[in-house]
C-alpha cells in the first residue's frame, strides 16, 4: 500500500505543520531549521536498506562529501525521513476509524523532525548502541507530546493516548 495524491499532499501538510511547532518549541528560526539538512521519503521511493517493517517511520543518516579531493571539514550529513506507507495506512485502516491519518502522520513528523533537530544541536548523537537509540527515543517521544498537548487539533488528543510511552513510531538507522 502507498499512499495516494491526496495523501502526500496532507503528508506535507504535516510535515509543514510539525516543522513550525518544533521551531517553536525549540525556539529556533525557520531559517535556522532550514538548515538542518533532511528530506522526507514515501515508501515509493525508498531504497531496500531504507524499508522497515517495525516502524511508522525511520530515520537514515548519510555522509556527502561537498567535493571531491576536500578534506572532511567540507563534508555534511543529510537526513532521510523514510514513512513506511503500509504500515501507517494498515494501523488507520485497522483502528476502524478512530486513528484519523491527519493527527497520526503530524505525529510522526513532529516525532522524526525532533530527531533531526536534537542530533543536528547535538544533543544526541545519531551513532550510538541500541539501548542508547532506545532511551533517544524515550526522550523523543516525550518532546513530541510535550509539542503537541499545547495545540488543538482534531482527532490528536487519541494519537497522543496512544503512542504515549507504549508505541514505537520510529526506528534510527545508518
Amino acid at each position: 500500500m502507498y499512499f495516494n495524491p491526496a495523501q502526500i499532499f496532507l503528508t506535507k501538510s504535516a510535515f509543514a505543520d510539525a516543522e513550525k511547532l518544533a521551531a517553536q518549541y525549540f525556539r529556533i528560526s525557520r531559517k535556522e531549521l532550514s538548515a538542518h539538512r533532511y528530506d522526507v521519503k514515501t515508501l515509493a521511493y525508498l531504497e531496500d536498506h531504507e524499508v522497515n517493517e517495525g516502524a511508522f517511520a525511520h530515520l537514515c543518516k548519510y555522509y556527502y562529501p561537498k567535493s571531491k579531493g576536500t578534506d572532511s571539514h567540507d563534508s555534511f550529513c543529510f537526513y532521510s525521513i523514510c514513512l513506511q506507507d503500509n504500515r501507517i495506512l494498515n494501523a488507520v485502516e485497522r483502528a476502524n476509524s478512530f486513528i484519523k491519518l491527519t493527527p497520526l502522520m503530524l505525529y510522526i513528523a513532529t516525532h522524526e523532525i525532533v530527531h533531526v533537530i536534537r542530533f543536528e544541536r547535538g544533543e544526541s548523537s545519531f551513532d550510538v548502541p541500541r539501548e542508547e537509540k532506545e532511551e533517544e527515543e524515550k526522550k523523543v517521544h516525550g518532546i513530541t507530546g510535550n509539542i503537541l498537548q499545547s495545540i488543538v487539533y482534531p482527532d490528536l488528543t487519541l494519537v497522543l493516548d496512544c503512542f504515549s510511552n507504549r508505541y514505537k513510531i520510529g526506528d534510527l538507522f545508518i
